[in-house]
C-alpha cells in the first residue's frame, strides 16, 4: 500500500478530509486518507450539531451533490428544527442536534464502505515537491508515499496551542497531539501564514443539572432532514434548554481577565466574531446584563452536555465558580473546562476558485487551513478540493460553483477574492442571490451538476426530475383553478384577510400573506387535488408561487452580472503597467490575479473606476 502511488492523498478526517476523500473517491481516484488517529475521523471537535443558518443550506448542497455530510447529520439525529420560519423561505435553515459519538461512527462507516479509499494512521510532517508541483508526503515515521495530488486539511492541528487560563497545552484538540512541519515548510517555498483562534465551551454532567429552571427547547413537531435521499426521519428528539447568564456570573469572570491568555496579551490571534467567547461577550456587550447559553445533550445515550455560548478560555476554577451561579446549575460538575486553542492558517487569496495552490501545482486547501470556521463551511471546501485533485489528475477541467448557483460558491468566492482577516463563517446577508439559493431547492440547482461529474447516480437525477414537474403541475393546478366568493371568503376571514367580491384564482389568493397551501386545503377539491403530492413538492410550488416576481427579478441579476463573469482576463496580465489604475487597485490585482472582470469587481479597493478602465484594456 505504502509504495501505491495515489491519485489523491488527503491529509486530515475531520469534516474537510473526510468529505474530500469521500469525493475523490468516489469519482474514482485511488484516494489516501491519513489521519493522526483513525478514532476520530469525523470528530465534532464543538458543538454537536449540524446546519444552522445557512450553514444547512451548504449540508443540503453537499448533499445534492453526492457529498455525504447531510447523510450522516440525518443518521445521527437527535432533534431537528428549522430556524426562521417566521421570514421568508431565502432565510430558512435547517439545523440538527446530533450524537456525538454516533455522528463519527457514521462517518467512519460510510467512508471505510467507500470504493477506492485506503486509510493510514500517522502524522504528515512535510511535502514532497518537485519543479514546483507535489507529488507525495513524508510522514512522522519518515514514510514518503507518493500521490499525483494532495489535499491538505489540518484543522486546528498546525501548530495548535491549547490555553486554558495561564496554562499551554500544544494540541489540535483537547488530549490529541499538535501537528509540525508542514506550516514551515510552506512559509520556506513562499506561502504566507498567519494564526487564528476559536474556542470551545465546559462539558458537563447532566445529571448535575437541574432542568425545571430553564427554558425547554423541542425540537420541530413535524421533523425534516437533510437528505434528497432515503435517510431516517426522527421519531422521537431529545429536547435542548435555554438559560441565561446573570450579573454575578459576569463579576466571577471578570476576576478572572487578569488571568485570561485574550486579555494579557498571550493570544495575539483573531478569534471568531460571530462565536464569541463569553468573557469577550461580557467585555464588548458591557451594557448587556445576561447572555443567552443553550444546553444541548451530545446524544441519546451519554449524559455529557454541551453549554452552547459559554466558550471560554479562563482558569477552569473561574469558569467552574461562574457557572454555579447559572440557573440550573448550582450543582454542576464539569467533565472538562472550556479552552481557547490558536493553529496556523494560510490566507486564502493564495488559491485558485478550485481551491488549488497558486504556488504548487496539484496541492489543495480545504477547511480551517483556508481561515474558516464551522463544519460545514469545511465540508463544503472538502467536497470542492476532493472533486478539483480529482478532476485534476485525470486531466478533466476545472469545477467551480458560481455565486448564483450556490452558498459553496459564494463561501469561496469570498475566501480567494477578499481573503479573511477572522475566522470565516457564512450568512445567509454574504449571498447577494439568496432567494434563488434556498435550502429547499438545492437539489434543483445542483444535483444535475452531480450527475455530469459522476458523483450523484441516475436515480437521484430521476427523483429531482419528478420533483420539477410535480411542482409544475400543481402550480399550473392552482393557476387554473378559480375560487368563487362563498368558498374562499370563510378561509380568509379566519386569518383576518380582506373578502374578495369576485372569483379569484387559487394561486392569486396564495400571494396573500399569511395564506398557505395547507390553509387552502380546507376545501375540498384542492385537498383531494394536493394530496397527491409530497410535502417537498407543495414547499416547492408555493414557494414558486409566492415569490415569482422577486425570483424573476433576482434572475435578471445575475443575467446581467453573468455577461461581467465571461469577461476573461489572462492569468499572467501585468497591472502594474496601467498606469489609469489606483496604486491599491495594481496591488490587489496582482496579489488576488482575479479570472474574470467581475471577480476583479468583488475584491476590496479596487473602485468600478478601476473596472471601467480594465474594460477598455481588455477591448470591452
Amino acid at each position: 500500500m505504502i509504495s501505491e502511488i495515489y491519485d489523491v492523498i488527503v491529509v486530515g478526517a475531520g469534516h474537510a478530509g473526510s468529505e474530500a476523500a469521500a469525493a475523490a473517491a468516489n469519482l474514482g481516484s485511488k484516494t489516501l486518507l491519513i489521519t493522526m488517529n483513525m478514532q476520530t475521523i469525523g470528530q465534532m471537535s464543538c458543538n454537536p450539531a449540524m446546519g444552522g443558518i445557512a450553514k444547512g443550506q451548504i449540508v443540503r448542497e453537499i448533499d445534492a451533490m453526492g457529498g455525504y455530510s447531510g447523510i450522516i447529520a440525518d443518521k445521527s439525529a437527535i432533534q431537528f428544527k428549522m430556524l426562521n420560519l417566521s421570514k421568508g423561505p431565502a432565510m430558512w435553515s435547517p439545523r440538527t442536534q446530533n450524537d456525538r459519538m454516533l455522528f463519527a461512527e457514521e462517518w467512519r462507516y460510510a467512508l471505510e464502505n467507500t470504493k477506492n479509499l485506503d486509510f493510514f494512521q500517522d502524522m504528515v510532517k512535510s511535502l514532497i515537491i518537485e519543479n514546483h508541483k507535489v507529488v507525495g508526503v513524508i510522514t512522522s515515521l519518515g514514510i514518503k508515499i507518493k500521490a499525483k495530488s494532495v489535499v491538505l486539511t489540518n484543522g486546528t492541528f498546525l501548530n495548535g496551542l491549547i490555553h486554558v487560563g495561564d496554562k499551554q497545552l500544544g494540541g489540535g484538540r483537547m488530549g490529541e497531539p499538535k501537528a509540525f512541519g508542514i506550516t514551515e515548510q510552506l512559509v520556506s517555498l513562499g506561502f504566507e501564514s498567519g494564526r487564528m483562534k476559536t474556542g470551545t465551551p465546559p462539558r458537563v454532567d447532566g445529571r448535575s443539572l437541574d432542568y425545571s429552571q430553564m427554558d425547554e427547547q423541542k425540537g420541530d413537531e413535524k421533523p425534516q432532514k437533510f437528505s434528497y435521499s432515503d435517510t431516517p426521519k426522527l421519531t422521537k428528539q431529545l429536547s435542548c434548554h435555554i438559560v441565561y447568564t446573570n450579573e454575578t456570573v459576569h463579576d466571577i469572570l471578570r476576576e478572572g481577565f487578569d488571568r485570561s491568555p485574550m486579555f494579557n496579551g498571550t493570544i495575539q490571534s483573531t478569534g471568531p466574531r460571530y462565536c464569541p467567547s463569553i468573557e469577550d461577550k461580557i467585555n464588548r456587550f458591557a451594557e448587556r446584563n445576561r447572555h443567552q447559553l443553550f444546553v444541548e445533550p451530545e446524544g441519546w445515550r451519554t449524559v455529557e452536555i454541551y453549554v452552547n455560548g459559554f466558550s471560554s478560555s479562563l482558569p477552569e476554577e473561574i469558569q467552574i465558580k461562574a457557572m454555579k451561579h447559572i440557573p440550573g446549575f448550582q450543582n454542576v460538575k464539569v467533565f472538562r473546562p472550556g479552552y481557547a486553542i490558536e493553529y496556523d492558517y494560510f490566507p486564502p487569496t493564495q488559491l485558485y476558485h478550485t481551491l488549488e495552490t497558486k504556488l504548487i501545482q496539484n496541492l489543495y486547501f480545504a477547511g480551517q487551513i483556508n481561515g474558516t470556521t464551522g463544519y460545514e463551511e469545511a465540508a463544503g471546501q472538502g467536497l470542492m478540493a476532493g472533486i478539483n485533485a480529482h478532476n485534476k489528475v485525470h486531466d478533466k477541467g476545472d469545477f467551480i460553483l458560481n455565486r448564483d448557483e450556490a452558498y459553496i460558491g459564494v463561501l469561496i468566492d469570498d475566501l480567494i477574492t477578499k481573503g479573511t482577516e477572522e475566522p470565516y463563517r457564512m450568512f445567509t446577508s454574504r449571498a447577494e442571490y439568496r432567494l434563488l439559493l434556498r435550502q429547499d431547492n438545492a437539489d434543483i440547482r445542483l444535483t444535475s451538476k452531480a450527475y455530469d461529474l459522476g458523483l450523484a447516480d441516475e436515480k437521484r437525477l430521476r427523483n429531482v426530475e419528478e420533483k420539477i414537474s410535480k411542482s409544475d403541475e400543481l402550480e399550473n393546478y392552482l393557476k387554473e383553478t378559480s375560487l368563487k366568493p362563498g368558498i374562499i371568503n370563510p378561509i380568509l376571514q379566519s386569518i383576518e384577510s380582506s373578502p374578495v367580491d369576485q372569483a379569484y384564482r387559487a394561486s392569486q389568493i396564495l400571494t396573500r400573506p399569511n395564506i398557505t397551501i395547507e390553509k387552502l386545503e380546507e376545501i375540498d377539491f384542492i385537498r383531494e387535488k394536493s394530496q397527491q403530492f409530497s410535502e417537498e413538492v407543495k414547499e416547492q410550488a408555493e414557494i414558486n408561487i409566492k415569490y415569482r416576481g422577486y425570483i424573476e427579478k433576482e434572475k435578471e441579476n445575475v443575467a446581467k452580472l453573468n455577461r461581467l463573469e465571461t469577461i476573461k482576463i489572462p492569468e499572467d496580465f501585468d497591472y502594474s503597467n496601467i498606469n489609469s489604475l489606483s496604486s491599491e487597485a495594481k496591488q490587489k490585482l496582482n496579489k488576488v490575479k482575479p479570472h474574470s472582470i467581475a471577480q476583479a469587481g468583488r475584491i476590496s479597493g479596487v473602485s468600478p473606476a478601476d473596472i471601467n478602465v480594465l474594460l477598455i484594456y481588455l477591448g470591452r
